[in-house]
């Protein structure tokens, strides 16, 4: 069983901020920012791509109001999204999870990727790779 079924079965204690039948919200262990937290569904999930569209609804709902909460109980209001799906992506924890992260100035949270500049032709290419 991994570590966030853990947490919703309760045998691992957390610091849960929201909850409801379907979905946890907890305090992230590695606080990126004060009051980075994770959005879990109970139900075992590996990643994004394996959730049935009714679950991902309730994530994005369940994100909103949790980010709320801290809005209003933190005095922040702007946050990073962030879902990492697979390894690569830099995912650890093999249970579906939304990360909120309260940037409370500029550079709290800096995502430093190079970016790839396309030619035109280059984006009609993978424009055209994508929806064909």
């Amino acid at each position: 069983m991994c570590i966030f079924c853990k947490i919703a079965n309760k045998e691992i204690p957390s610091y849960i901020i929201y909850e409801d039948d379907k979905f946890l919200a907890f305090l992230d262990l590695s606080q990126v920012t004060i009051g980075h937290t994770l959005v879990v569904p109970k139900k075992h999930f590996a990643n994004l791509l394996e959730l049935d569209e009714e679950t991902a609804k309730e994530a994005l709902n369940v994100t909103r109001k949790v980010a709320l909460l801290l809005k209003e109980k933190l005095n922040v209001f702007d946050f990073n999204i962030v879902n990492n799906c697979g390894e690569k992506a830099g995912q650890s924890v093999h249970h579906f999870h939304i990360h909120i992260i309260p940037i409370y100035k500029k550079g709290d949270l800096e995502f430093n990727a190079q970016s790839n500049k396309l030619s035109e032709a280059e984006f009609k290419k993978l424009h055209n790779k994508i929806i064909k």
